[in-house]
Protein backbone atom coordinates (compact mmCIF):
# COMPACT_ATOMS: atom_id res chain seq x y z
CA UNK A 1 0.00 0.00 0.00
CA UNK A 2 1.31 3.37 -0.75
CA UNK A 3 0.24 6.31 0.87
CA UNK A 4 1.63 10.00 1.18
CA UNK A 5 2.50 12.95 3.68
CA UNK A 6 3.15 16.14 3.71
CA UNK A 7 7.18 16.91 3.52
CA UNK A 8 7.89 20.91 4.92
CA UNK A 9 11.83 20.79 4.30
CA UNK A 10 13.62 20.72 0.93
CA UNK A 11 9.97 20.52 -0.84
CA UNK A 12 8.16 23.27 -2.46
CA UNK A 13 4.97 23.94 -0.83
CA UNK A 14 1.95 21.41 -1.65
CA UNK A 15 4.55 18.67 -2.93
CA UNK A 16 4.73 15.39 -0.86
CA UNK A 17 6.71 12.24 -0.50
CA UNK A 18 5.36 8.65 -0.94
CA UNK A 19 6.13 6.22 1.84
CA UNK A 20 6.27 2.34 1.42
CA UNK A 21 3.84 0.46 4.04
CA UNK A 22 3.60 -3.31 4.84
CA UNK A 23 0.86 -4.23 3.09
CA UNK A 24 -1.16 -6.12 5.35
CA UNK A 25 -5.30 -6.40 4.86
CA UNK A 26 -6.61 -5.29 7.69
CA UNK A 27 -9.66 -7.24 8.52
CA UNK A 28 -8.92 -10.13 6.42
CA UNK A 29 -7.68 -13.00 8.69
CA UNK A 30 -5.40 -15.53 7.37
CA UNK A 31 -6.41 -18.83 6.66
CA UNK A 32 -4.54 -21.68 8.93
CA UNK A 33 -4.93 -25.19 9.44
CA UNK A 34 -7.15 -26.17 11.83
CA UNK A 35 -6.33 -27.81 15.56
CA UNK A 36 -8.94 -29.61 17.71
CA UNK A 37 -7.83 -28.79 21.55
CA UNK A 38 -10.40 -30.82 23.60
CA UNK A 39 -13.53 -29.72 21.82
CA UNK A 40 -12.22 -25.99 20.70
CA UNK A 41 -11.10 -25.44 16.81
CA UNK A 42 -8.09 -23.33 16.82
CA UNK A 43 -7.51 -22.08 13.15
CA UNK A 44 -10.02 -22.38 10.06
CA UNK A 45 -12.56 -20.44 10.68
CA UNK A 46 -12.90 -20.89 14.19
CA UNK A 47 -13.61 -18.02 16.43
CA UNK A 48 -10.32 -16.61 18.14
CA UNK A 49 -10.25 -18.49 21.68
CA UNK A 50 -9.16 -17.10 24.57
CA UNK A 51 -6.61 -18.59 27.48
CA UNK A 52 -4.97 -18.30 30.64
CA UNK A 53 -2.75 -20.14 32.78
CA UNK A 54 -3.19 -21.63 36.63
CA UNK A 55 -0.90 -19.85 38.84
CA UNK A 56 -1.74 -22.09 41.79
CA UNK A 57 0.59 -24.97 42.64
CA UNK A 58 -0.71 -28.20 40.60
CA UNK A 59 -0.17 -30.50 43.33
CA UNK A 60 -2.90 -28.68 44.81
CA UNK A 61 -5.58 -29.75 42.64
CA UNK A 62 -8.72 -28.57 45.20
CA UNK A 63 -6.72 -25.02 44.42
CA UNK A 64 -5.89 -25.55 40.44
CA UNK A 65 -9.81 -26.48 40.03
CA UNK A 66 -10.70 -24.20 41.42
CA UNK A 67 -9.23 -21.05 39.83
CA UNK A 68 -9.87 -22.91 36.87
CA UNK A 69 -13.79 -22.96 37.01
CA UNK A 70 -13.19 -19.15 38.23
CA UNK A 71 -11.25 -18.67 34.60
CA UNK A 72 -14.19 -20.92 32.76
CA UNK A 73 -17.02 -18.52 34.59
CA UNK A 74 -14.94 -15.46 33.49
CA UNK A 75 -15.07 -16.92 29.79
CA UNK A 76 -11.93 -18.73 29.43
CA UNK A 77 -11.79 -21.24 26.29
CA UNK A 78 -8.47 -23.29 27.33
CA UNK A 79 -6.21 -23.24 30.43
CA UNK A 80 -3.11 -24.19 30.46
CA UNK A 81 -1.45 -25.87 33.54
CA UNK A 82 2.44 -26.18 35.12
CA UNK A 83 3.59 -30.13 35.05
CA UNK A 84 7.36 -29.00 36.43
CA UNK A 85 7.47 -32.24 39.22
CA UNK A 86 6.34 -35.37 40.27
CA UNK A 87 3.71 -34.19 42.22
CA UNK A 88 2.36 -32.19 39.69
CA UNK A 89 2.52 -35.07 36.96
CA UNK A 90 0.40 -37.17 39.57
CA UNK A 91 -1.93 -34.35 39.91
CA UNK A 92 -2.73 -33.64 36.79
CA UNK A 93 -5.09 -36.45 35.18
CA UNK A 94 -7.43 -35.49 38.37
CA UNK A 95 -7.54 -31.85 37.29
CA UNK A 96 -8.14 -32.93 34.02
CA UNK A 97 -11.32 -35.23 35.51
CA UNK A 98 -12.80 -31.90 37.11
CA UNK A 99 -11.72 -29.20 34.52
CA UNK A 100 -14.58 -27.97 32.94
CA UNK A 101 -12.55 -26.70 29.88
CA UNK A 102 -9.89 -28.40 28.29
CA UNK A 103 -6.32 -28.37 30.11
CA UNK A 104 -2.74 -28.14 28.35
CA UNK A 105 -0.17 -29.39 30.17
CA UNK A 106 2.85 -27.20 29.92
CA UNK A 107 6.32 -28.88 29.68
CA UNK A 108 10.00 -27.51 30.06
CA UNK A 109 12.48 -30.74 28.96
CA UNK A 110 11.14 -33.33 31.02
CA UNK A 111 9.73 -36.01 28.34
CA UNK A 112 8.42 -38.53 31.42
CA UNK A 113 6.03 -35.55 32.60
CA UNK A 114 4.93 -35.45 29.07
CA UNK A 115 3.92 -38.90 28.70
CA UNK A 116 2.36 -38.79 32.34
CA UNK A 117 0.18 -35.97 31.27
CA UNK A 118 -0.45 -37.73 28.01
CA UNK A 119 -1.67 -40.79 29.67
CA UNK A 120 -4.10 -38.20 31.55
CA UNK A 121 -5.51 -37.37 28.65
CA UNK A 122 -4.69 -33.48 28.42
CA UNK A 123 -6.06 -31.73 25.48
CA UNK A 124 -3.02 -30.41 24.00
CA UNK A 125 1.21 -30.38 25.69
CA UNK A 126 2.87 -27.08 25.23
CA UNK A 127 6.40 -28.61 24.52
CA UNK A 128 9.45 -27.87 22.11
CA UNK A 129 10.63 -31.48 21.44
CA UNK A 130 14.17 -30.36 20.68
CA UNK A 131 14.51 -29.79 24.59
CA UNK A 132 13.56 -33.16 26.05
CA UNK A 133 16.50 -34.99 24.90
CA UNK A 134 17.39 -37.95 22.37
CA UNK A 135 15.56 -38.96 19.26
CA UNK A 136 14.27 -42.18 20.95
CA UNK A 137 12.41 -39.64 23.96
CA UNK A 138 11.15 -37.56 21.39
CA UNK A 139 9.45 -40.72 19.44
CA UNK A 140 7.87 -41.60 22.55
CA UNK A 141 6.33 -38.55 23.38
CA UNK A 142 5.40 -37.87 19.86
CA UNK A 143 3.81 -41.28 19.00
CA UNK A 144 1.83 -41.27 22.32
CA UNK A 145 0.30 -37.68 21.21
CA UNK A 146 -0.30 -38.81 18.14
CA UNK A 147 -2.12 -42.00 18.99
CA UNK A 148 -4.85 -39.86 21.32
CA UNK A 149 -5.02 -36.83 18.80
CA UNK A 150 -3.30 -34.91 21.08
CA UNK A 151 -1.92 -31.40 19.40
CA UNK A 152 1.44 -29.90 20.54
CA UNK A 153 2.27 -25.83 20.93
CA UNK A 154 5.54 -25.45 20.36
CA UNK A 155 6.40 -22.20 21.89
CA UNK A 156 9.28 -19.52 21.52
CA UNK A 157 10.43 -17.11 23.89
CA UNK A 158 13.11 -14.69 22.23
CA UNK A 159 15.01 -15.05 26.38
CA UNK A 160 15.15 -18.74 26.06
CA UNK A 161 16.58 -19.16 22.22
CA UNK A 162 19.31 -22.06 21.37
CA UNK A 163 22.62 -21.16 22.06
CA UNK A 164 23.30 -21.71 18.24
CA UNK A 165 20.40 -19.37 16.83
CA UNK A 166 21.20 -17.03 19.14
CA UNK A 167 25.05 -16.72 18.43
CA UNK A 168 24.46 -17.06 14.73
CA UNK A 169 21.91 -13.84 14.64
CA UNK A 170 23.80 -12.12 17.60
CA UNK A 171 20.43 -11.23 19.83
CA UNK A 172 16.86 -11.92 19.59
CA UNK A 173 15.45 -10.99 15.94
CA UNK A 174 12.46 -12.13 14.57
CA UNK A 175 14.44 -14.21 12.18
CA UNK A 176 15.80 -15.50 15.02
CA UNK A 177 12.65 -16.53 16.50
CA UNK A 178 10.95 -18.39 13.60
CA UNK A 179 14.24 -19.87 12.71
CA UNK A 180 13.59 -21.37 16.46
CA UNK A 181 10.41 -22.28 15.87
CA UNK A 182 10.67 -23.67 12.48
CA UNK A 183 13.61 -26.58 13.92
CA UNK A 184 10.96 -27.44 16.32
CA UNK A 185 8.44 -27.98 13.39
CA UNK A 186 10.94 -29.96 11.38
CA UNK A 187 11.61 -32.33 14.03
CA UNK A 188 7.59 -33.26 14.92
CA UNK A 189 7.40 -33.39 10.68
CA UNK A 190 10.43 -35.99 10.89
CA UNK A 191 7.99 -38.00 12.91
CA UNK A 192 5.14 -37.33 11.16
CA UNK A 193 3.54 -35.31 13.69
CA UNK A 194 2.02 -32.41 11.73
CA UNK A 195 -0.97 -31.67 14.60
CA UNK A 196 0.79 -28.31 16.06
CA UNK A 197 0.32 -24.79 16.95
CA UNK A 198 2.94 -22.02 16.90
CA UNK A 199 4.15 -19.00 19.48
CA UNK A 200 6.82 -16.72 19.06
CA UNK A 201 6.27 -14.54 22.14
CA UNK A 202 8.68 -11.73 23.23
CA UNK A 203 8.43 -8.98 26.12
CA UNK A 204 9.40 -6.34 23.09
CA UNK A 205 6.16 -5.76 21.80
CA UNK A 206 7.94 -4.69 17.98
CA UNK A 207 10.17 -7.80 18.19
CA UNK A 208 6.99 -9.86 18.76
CA UNK A 209 5.05 -8.65 16.02
CA UNK A 210 7.05 -8.80 13.51
CA UNK A 211 7.97 -12.81 14.45
CA UNK A 212 4.63 -13.72 14.41
CA UNK A 213 4.55 -11.73 10.92
CA UNK A 214 7.02 -13.99 9.44
CA UNK A 215 5.54 -17.54 10.62
CA UNK A 216 1.78 -16.01 9.38
CA UNK A 217 3.97 -15.25 5.84
CA UNK A 218 5.31 -18.79 5.81
CA UNK A 219 3.40 -21.47 7.32
CA UNK A 220 0.10 -21.70 7.62
CA UNK A 221 0.46 -23.38 11.03
CA UNK A 222 -2.21 -21.74 13.81
CA UNK A 223 -0.86 -18.85 16.00
CA UNK A 224 -0.89 -19.01 19.94
CA UNK A 225 -0.47 -14.91 20.46
CA UNK A 226 0.83 -13.37 23.52
CA UNK A 227 3.26 -11.05 25.12
CA UNK A 228 5.15 -12.71 27.11
CA UNK A 229 5.86 -11.81 30.87
CA UNK A 230 3.82 -8.47 30.04
CA UNK A 231 4.36 -7.20 33.75
CA UNK A 232 2.03 -5.93 36.47
CA UNK A 233 -1.63 -5.42 35.23
CA UNK A 234 -1.65 -1.75 33.78
CA UNK A 235 1.53 -1.59 31.79
CA UNK A 236 0.74 -5.55 30.96
CA UNK A 237 -2.79 -4.52 29.39
CA UNK A 238 -1.48 -2.29 27.45
CA UNK A 239 1.19 -3.95 25.68
CA UNK A 240 -0.92 -7.07 25.38
CA UNK A 241 -3.50 -4.79 23.37
CA UNK A 242 -0.91 -2.96 21.04
CA UNK A 243 1.19 -6.21 20.70
CA UNK A 244 -2.21 -9.11 20.02
CA UNK A 245 -4.52 -6.29 19.24
CA UNK A 246 -2.08 -4.94 16.19
CA UNK A 247 -1.46 -9.14 14.86
CA UNK A 248 -5.73 -9.83 15.17
CA UNK A 249 -6.14 -6.13 13.56
CA UNK A 250 -3.78 -7.51 10.20
CA UNK A 251 -5.78 -11.27 10.55
CA UNK A 252 -3.44 -13.23 12.36
CA UNK A 253 -3.56 -14.66 15.13
CA UNK A 254 -6.01 -17.80 16.30
CA UNK A 255 -6.11 -18.29 19.74
CA UNK A 256 -4.22 -15.33 22.54
CA UNK A 257 -3.20 -15.26 25.83
CA UNK A 258 -2.52 -12.09 27.79
CA UNK A 259 0.57 -12.45 30.23
CA UNK A 260 0.12 -10.43 33.70
CA UNK A 261 1.08 -10.46 36.87
CA UNK A 262 -2.27 -10.51 38.30
CA UNK A 263 -5.07 -13.14 38.36
CA UNK A 264 -6.31 -15.48 36.01
CA UNK A 265 -9.77 -14.37 35.75
CA UNK A 266 -8.11 -10.38 34.99
CA UNK A 267 -5.99 -12.27 32.14
CA UNK A 268 -9.65 -13.48 30.69
CA UNK A 269 -10.99 -10.47 30.88
CA UNK A 270 -8.11 -8.28 28.96
CA UNK A 271 -7.72 -10.97 26.20
CA UNK A 272 -11.84 -10.54 25.73
CA UNK A 273 -11.99 -6.90 25.63
CA UNK A 274 -9.00 -7.52 23.13
CA UNK A 275 -10.93 -9.28 20.99
CA UNK A 276 -14.53 -7.33 21.34
CA UNK A 277 -12.50 -3.67 20.55
CA UNK A 278 -11.99 -5.26 17.30
CA UNK A 279 -15.62 -6.83 17.20
CA UNK A 280 -13.53 -10.67 16.78
CA UNK A 281 -16.22 -11.82 19.78
CA UNK A 282 -19.56 -9.92 21.15
CA UNK A 283 -19.70 -7.95 23.76
CA UNK A 284 -22.11 -8.00 27.30
CA UNK A 285 -22.41 -4.70 28.68
CA UNK A 286 -20.56 -2.36 26.74
CA UNK A 287 -20.00 1.23 28.60
CA UNK A 288 -19.11 4.33 26.46
CA UNK A 289 -18.17 8.21 28.37
CA UNK A 290 -16.59 11.13 27.24
CA UNK A 291 -13.09 11.89 28.85
CA UNK A 292 -14.89 15.21 30.70
CA UNK A 293 -13.28 18.39 30.61
CA UNK A 294 -14.26 21.84 31.38
CA UNK A 295 -17.69 21.83 29.62
CA UNK A 296 -18.53 18.72 32.08
CA UNK A 297 -21.98 19.69 33.80
CA UNK A 298 -23.07 16.43 35.83
CA UNK A 299 -21.03 14.36 37.90
CA UNK A 300 -20.21 11.60 35.05
CA UNK A 301 -17.32 10.10 37.44
CA UNK A 302 -20.31 9.27 40.30
CA UNK A 303 -22.76 8.39 37.08
CA UNK A 304 -20.40 5.65 36.04
CA UNK A 305 -18.98 4.53 39.29
CA UNK A 306 -22.61 3.36 40.03
CA UNK A 307 -23.07 1.71 36.80
CA UNK A 308 -20.30 -0.03 36.68
CA UNK A 309 -21.47 -1.89 40.13
CA UNK A 310 -24.51 -1.86 39.05
CA UNK A 311 -24.13 -3.46 35.14
CA UNK A 312 -21.10 -6.06 36.43
CA UNK A 313 -22.62 -9.50 35.93
CA UNK A 314 -25.07 -8.48 33.18
CA UNK A 315 -24.37 -10.51 30.00
CA UNK A 316 -26.31 -8.48 27.13
CA UNK A 317 -25.13 -6.88 24.10
CA UNK A 318 -25.76 -3.80 24.98
CA UNK A 319 -23.59 -0.46 24.06
CA UNK A 320 -24.44 2.15 26.81
CA UNK A 321 -23.20 5.92 26.02
CA UNK A 322 -23.02 8.44 28.30
CA UNK A 323 -21.70 11.74 27.66
CA UNK A 324 -21.51 14.97 30.15
CA UNK A 325 -21.94 18.21 27.88
CA UNK A 326 -24.24 19.11 24.82
CA UNK A 327 -21.37 19.38 22.47
CA UNK A 328 -20.51 15.36 21.07
CA UNK A 329 -23.35 14.50 23.69
CA UNK A 330 -26.51 14.00 21.42
CA UNK A 331 -24.15 12.82 18.23
CA UNK A 332 -22.05 10.15 20.24
CA UNK A 333 -25.67 8.99 22.43
CA UNK A 334 -27.90 8.51 19.58
CA UNK A 335 -25.30 6.47 18.06
CA UNK A 336 -25.56 3.76 21.30
CA UNK A 337 -28.43 0.98 21.98
CA UNK A 338 -28.79 3.42 25.15
CA UNK A 339 -27.57 7.11 24.96
CA UNK A 340 -27.27 10.14 27.32
CA UNK A 341 -26.79 13.34 26.81
CA UNK A 342 -26.22 15.24 29.72
CA UNK A 343 -26.57 19.01 30.28
CA UNK A 344 -26.82 21.13 33.56
CA UNK A 345 -28.56 19.06 35.81
CA UNK A 346 -31.04 17.40 32.89
CA UNK A 347 -30.61 14.72 30.25
CA UNK A 348 -32.03 13.45 27.28
CA UNK A 349 -32.40 10.06 26.61
CA UNK A 350 -31.87 8.47 23.12
CA UNK A 351 -33.12 4.52 22.48
CA UNK A 352 -31.12 3.31 18.66
CA UNK A 353 -30.96 7.29 18.03
CA UNK A 354 -34.40 7.91 18.98
CA UNK A 355 -35.15 10.84 21.18
CA UNK A 356 -37.27 9.19 24.10
CA UNK A 357 -37.74 11.86 27.01
CA UNK A 358 -36.05 13.98 29.24
CA UNK A 359 -34.50 13.03 32.89
CA UNK A 360 -33.03 14.86 35.50
CA UNK A 361 -29.39 14.54 36.59
CA UNK A 362 -30.40 12.01 39.58
CA UNK A 363 -32.85 9.65 37.51
CA UNK A 364 -29.73 9.22 35.03
CA UNK A 365 -28.94 5.40 36.49
CA UNK A 366 -32.45 4.50 37.43
CA UNK A 367 -33.26 5.24 33.89
CA UNK A 368 -30.22 3.23 32.11
CA UNK A 369 -30.40 0.38 34.59
CA UNK A 370 -34.62 0.22 33.07
CA UNK A 371 -33.41 0.72 29.83
CA UNK A 372 -31.33 -2.30 30.29
CA UNK A 373 -33.88 -4.27 31.42
CA UNK A 374 -36.19 -3.56 28.43
CA UNK A 375 -33.29 -4.09 25.95
CA UNK A 376 -34.18 -6.78 23.34
CA UNK A 377 -31.22 -7.19 21.30
CA UNK A 378 -31.58 -7.66 17.53
CA UNK A 379 -31.91 -11.69 16.20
Amino acid sequence: MDFTIPVLNNLDQGDTLAVKHPTYKVGVRRKAREVNIGGIKVGGNAPISVQTMTKTKTSDVEGTVRQIRQAADAGCDIIRVTVNDREAAEAIAEIVKQSPIPVVADIHFNHIFALKSIEANVAKVRLNPGNIGSKDRIRQVLTAAKERSIPIRIGVNSGSLEEDILEKHGYPTAEALFESAMRHVGICEEFGFNDVIISVKSTDVRLMIEAYRLVAERTDIPLHLGVTEAGPTKVGTIKSAVGIGTLLAEGIGDTIRVSLTDDPVKEIEVGKEILRSLSLASRNIELIACPTCGRLEVDLFGIMAQLEAKLEGIKKPVKIAVLGCVVNGPGEASEADIGIAAGKGVAILYRKGEVIKRVKESEIVQTILEEVEKFQPEQ
